[in-house]
């Protein structure tokens, strides 16, 4: 797999449309950060990592447990969710250009040299980096 980023949002997106209530995700680092800014903003209700074992006799996987949130009506709660910045096209914002999302009702979620963060932090601490993608 060469999009990790990309698995992860397709997997919440996919899971999102079917009505789940949590979906598993191969964990690593950045998809854990990832995760925490989710759950921070209100896109997601929980997540922890747990291993999972895949098939018997191999060692446990680890993975990530992302508890989906939905309305008191049961809508959804993310309504989009985007890749931005690719292998094969990545995409850097400066301090100062970083974009609102839906205008200002989204969340953008960058990399920076200070760690993983949405734009509005990126731009309250003044430094820019590669957004990895855009939730609304």
């Amino acid at each position: 797999m060469t999009d990790s980023i990309a698995d992860m949002l397709t997997r919440i997106r996919n899971a999102t449309a079917a009505r789940r209530k949590r979906v598993d995700i191969p964990a690593s680092r950045l998809k854990t950060d990832i995760a925490r800014i989710l759950q921070s903003e209100g896109y997601i209700h929980s997540f922890k990592q747990v291993d999972v074992v895949v098939e018997k006799g191999q060692s446990a996987r680890s993975m990530l447990r992302v508890q989906l949130k939905y309305g008191s009506r049961g809508e959804n709660v993310i309504s989009g969710i985007q890749r931005v910045s690719r292998p094969g096209r990545r995409v850097y914002f400066g301090r100062d250009s970083v974009p609102p999302v839906l205008a200002g009702l989204g969340t953008s979620i960058l990399t920076t040299s200070r760690g993983v963060m949405t734009g509005r932090e990126a731009v309250k601490v003044g430094v820019g980096g590669e957004v990895l993608c855009n939730v609304w």
